[in-house]
């Protein structure tokens, strides 16, 4: 497995999320000289967890979190910065997984690996190039989230979405133009939905490689929602339809 470029936690809820979720993650955590609110809940977080806590000069941390609002509160990780492998993730076959074409806002992706461990999708597939970096801004955008999302680099994403058809997924991809609203849509079994750049949307070539295409009724005067919130309304349906086709017990 590749490394993510970062291995940071910035912020309060994020750190409190790591704590809560995978507290063995965490090598070092980092809490500033005099912090209070939420850095207090953080370090008794902490102590509760087993971890231990340094504390560290303000504007150190400012260094350590590239600018980033850090709150007091810095956590280095260890053993989640590692990027998964394509072929692997692939074989694993996850019913779901979100493709982010040229998502270049790392608070949008982000906001979309939170919107995708929420919805307990499989995996994030990005483009190598021309899509924001795994950085502080996207671990602390996506509230702890980017330390449990399996995340995959392609180089080739037309590429990639002709290895998910052989292998069984359906590639749905969320459109402004699609010709079906996305609460008409049955969504498939495995399912790799594909969402576009901000503004730009899915690039033409992307378009040609989806199975379906399904749009997000717009009832107001503007013409679409951002992103990250549209692929939450879409992933969420579809967590509704799996939900729905569950057998009672």
């Amino acid at each position: 497995m590749k490394s993510r470029p970062s291995d940071l936690l910035v912020g309060v809820n994020p750190v409190l999320e790591q704590i809560r979720r995978e507290p063995s993650a965490i090598a070092k955590l980092l809490i500033a000289h005099g912090a209070h609110g939420g850095a207090v809940r953080v370090a008794e977080a902490a102590n509760r967890a087993g971890l231990r806590v340094a504390r560290e000069d303000s504007r150190r941390l400012q260094t350590l979190a590239g600018g980033l609002a850090h709150q007091g509160v810095v956590a280095v990780l260890h053993g989640t910065g590692a990027l998964a492998d394509w072929d692997d993730l692939v074989a694993s076959r996850p019913p779901c997984l979100l493709i982010a074409d040229q998502v270049t806002d790392p608070r949008n992706l982000g906001a979309l690996l939170r919107s995708a461990e929420g919805a307990g999708v499989g995996g994030v597939v990005v483009p190598r190039d021309h899509s924001a970096a795994l950085s502080a801004v996207v671990a602390k955008a996506s509230a702890g989230a980017s330390a449990f999302v399996p995340i995959a680099q392609v180089v080739n994403l037309a590429r990639a979405l002709e290895e998910l058809k052989r292998a069984g997924y359906w590639v749905v991809g969320l459109d402004g133009g699609g010709p079906q609203s996305v609460f008409d849509f049955s969504f498939p079994d495995l399912c790799a939905l594909v969402v576009g750049a901000e503004g730009k949307g899915l690039r033409p070539l992307t378009r040609s490689g989806c199975d379906h295409l399904v749009s997000i009724p717009m009832l107001g005067k503007i013409e679409s929602l951002n992103v990250s919130v549209a692929a939450a309304v879409a992933l969420y349906e579809r967590v509704r339809q799996t939900t729905r086709r569950r057998p009672s017990k």
